[in-house]
């Protein structure tokens, strides 16, 4: 049975708290009692935590996405060329309401992402990774009609 911490399974989890809630409480259960220092792991932690803000109470949203914060500092402070973990901060920083002062990465990450995207398959992400990665920037605006252009003539 593989590893419920390998990458491909961080990512069904990933893609499946983002749409449903209880999937998303399922998500963090499996990575709340997470104390190792996997970078990529530890970014999907991290993720699991502002997953788990949205579905919070008003009293204990803060709390989750502060979480989620300094759990994304820790995982870009082991790898700070991890694009997949650079992806996974910037995905939910772009959603969190500019009031709270907590989406300060959004320029730096976006600029990282596009960077490795246009640089793949030399990136470091692997082809399930640069799919999502490209798809989030193209599918939500985040890059220019050119970049989105650029982006679409890579191959997978």
């Amino acid at each position: 049975m593989p590893s419920p911490y390998e990458p491909a399974q961080l990512r069904h989890h990933y893609e499946r708290a983002a749409a449903d809630k209880a999937a998303g409480e399922k998500f963090y259960q499996l990575l709340a009692d997470y104390h190792a220092d996997d970078a990529l792991v530890l970014g999907y932690k991290a993720a699991a935590q502002a997953i788990r803000a949205r579905d919070a109470s008003m009293f204990n949203k803060l709390t989750y996405v502060q979480d989620a914060a300094r759990t994304f500092a820790q995982a870009v402070a082991l790898a700070p060329a991890n694009a997949e973990i650079r992806f996974l901060r910037f995905s939910v920083e772009s959603n969190l309401p500019a009031f709270l002062g907590l989406s300060q990465h959004l320029d730096e990450d976006k600029a990282f992402l596009l960077s490795s995207a246009l640089a793949y398959p030399k990136s470091g992400l692997d082809a399930e990774a640069f799919r999502t990665v490209r798809t989030f920037l193209i599918d939500r605006g985040h890059v220019s009609s050119a970049d989105a252009a650029r982006l679409g003539e890579l191959p997978e």
